[in-house]
């Protein structure tokens, strides 16, 4: 069972991405979708989800849904690139379901790793958290605009480790037309990194708390744009 660590995590950053790919979205809605998806119903109550993508290969893909083709979307996941389908599975009976698939680019800080000390996570470090760990913008200096080849990647990432449980990051912000920053974590023996939050544009101070399993773990930093919208793809599920 998740801990209330687990929770208030996921939480977060589930509420930032609803909002964050949504916005992302009404951005990239007048341009041409590069990404064709199809949904096909395995009976009776899962749905696997294919495209193909004719755009210029993304940093990842978010895949979402939702019970109404206009929304509110949900996110399922964050997908490396070179993925190209996703299992929904153990779906609510005779209900519709309706994805997206949308693309992001963007590049990276160099990744840093960090060890924390040994211990466990408390009431007292959750109350200091709210402290060190909020999101926020520091004094930049002056920046150009990022592109999809990899101008305007973010640089001078620094972790510092907090307590036991906590490392704030902080960075130079080096774009000026970014959708926003993704934390990502990769923990020791991990063969792929994870986002584990979605920051506004122009952040570049946030604090990470961690999981039982990434007491060593290797952090970096991406400054990134959506890129056009999948068409919607549904399907109902049965009895």
């Amino acid at each position: 069972m998740p801990t209330s660590k687990d929770m208030t995590r996921l939480w977060a950053v589930a509420l930032v991405l609803v909002v964050a790919v949504t916005a992302g979205c009404a951005d990239t809605a007048t341009t041409a979708p590069k990404v064709s998806l199809t949904a096909t119903l395995v009976p009776p109550v899962d749905i696997k989800l294919a495209w193909r993508d004719r755009g210029p290969t993304p940093a990842g893909r978010i895949v979402e849904f939702a019970n109404a083709a206009a929304g509110p979307y949900t996110i399922l996941g964050f997908l490396p690139p070179g993925q190209m389908s996703y299992d929904h599975r153990d779906l609510i009976p005779q209900t519709a379901f309706y994805y997206r698939v949308v693309p992001y680019y963007g590049p990276t800080t160099a990744a840093i790793t960090r060890t924390l000390p040994p211990g466990d996570y408390d009431d007292k470090t959750q109350a200091q958290d709210h402290i060190w760990a909020e999101p926020r913008t520091v004094r930049q200096p002056a920046v150009a605009p990022r592109s999809v080849q990899g101008g305007g990647a973010p640089t001078d990432l620094k972790a510092t480790v907090m307590n036991a449980n906590g490392i704030k990051l902080t960075w130079t912000d080096r774009a000026s037309d970014e959708s926003g920053y993704l934390v990502e974590v990769k923990p020791a023996g991990s063969a792929d990194f994870r986002v584990v939050q979605v920051l506004e544009e122009n952040i570049n101070s946030c604090g990470v708390v961690i999981l039982p399993n990434e007491k060593t773990a290797t952090y970096r930093v991406r400054a990134f744009v959506y890129g056009p919208s999948s068409n919607t793809a549904s399907q109902i599920t049965l009895a």
